[in-house]
């Protein structure tokens, strides 16, 4: 009776060592993969990322925000000159150069409102270039490879009990779950900016139509602002990469089950939540809001 239990114990461990190896040898395959291809998502613009969206959004920008881009000139072109002689002394101290600085002020707002797509993809060619650069210089191998030290991890197991490895298979598990999701977290968050990019850009000439006024102009200013910003969020990405690529090297894995699959998870968890701040520290630093 014995020997029938012993070998009960032997299968049911047998199962648990294999589940635990596996959820050891998959748990940072998608991981790997979502972090490997951060480089390559960033680098792209609008029209790169995915060019149907891209032109269905320039299409809306054109055919429907830029008349009431239109509108709102009309209404600051009609409010400059009002303000601009008001503020001379009621009209008693009146220079022909105002009426050419109004001019002035007229070219320069039709011209960025029938161009505003030129502007939005230099800024974004421009914040492509110094993602590109970034990614020349800061090491973004961030593989994490735990195979050579599985072998070592399942001889150990074979001494635990039947309890020891229902409790790590579920350890290991529950873990691996973590890991998944926070590969998707990555895609949200890459997916989530890109998204926030097509939106800011669609309604690109209206706030850019309020750039040559004085009171008006805030909206326009804050808007390069926080386009800026999110070319510069492609650069805080890469440098948050570089770290966690850093951090990764640092780990050694033993065959110490628990240390070592949590302090890669921490890790993971560090990248995942650096990469949501990344928009609200870029547009802290140009004041976007």
């Amino acid at each position: 009776m014995g020997g029938i239990f012993d070998k009960l114990t032997e299968y049911i461990k047998e199962i648990l060592i294999g589940i635990i190896e596996g959820n050891l040898t998959n748990m940072f395959t998608d991981v790997n993969e979502k972090v490997g291809t951060i480089a390559i998502e960033v680098g792209k613009t609008p029209q790169g990322w995915n060019n149907s969206i891209f032109n269905m959004i320039r299409s809306l920008s054109e055919t429907v925000i830029i008349p009431i881009a239109g509108i709102m000139i009309t209404f600051v072109l009609c409010y400059e000159p009002i303000s601009m002689l008001i503020d001379r002394n009621n009209l008693h101290d009146v220079d022909t150069w105002m009426f050419f600085k109004w001019i002035f002020k007229s070219i320069v707002a039709i011209y960025l409102v029938t161009h505003t797509f030129d502007i939005i993809m230099a800024t974004f060619d421009v914040a492509q270039n110094m993602v590109s650069s970034a990614a020349g210089v800061i090491d973004i191998e961030a593989n994490i490879d735990i195979s050579s030290s599985v072998l070592s991890m399942v001889e150990v197991l074979e001494d635990r009990s039947v309890a020891e490895l229902i409790g790590i298979s579920l350890e290991t598990t529950a873990v691996k779950f973590c890991m998944d999701a926070l590969s998707i977290i990555i895609t949200v968050i890459l997916y989530g900016r890109m998204i926030e990019i097509y939106l800011v850009s669609s309604v690109g000439p209206v706030p850019l139509a309020t750039m040559t006024n004085r009171e008006w102009g805030q909206v326009g200013n804050n808007y390069l602002r926080s386009l800026i910003a999110l070319g510069f969020q492609g650069f805080f990405i890469m440098v948050c990469v570089g770290i966690y690529a850093v951090l990764v090297k640092t780990i050694t894995v033993t065959d110490n089950i628990h240390a070592s699959i949590f302090m890669i998870l921490s890790y993971t968890v560090l990248l995942a939540f650096s990469l949501f701040k990344t928009g609200s520290v870029a547009k802290s630093v140009l004041n976007a809001h």
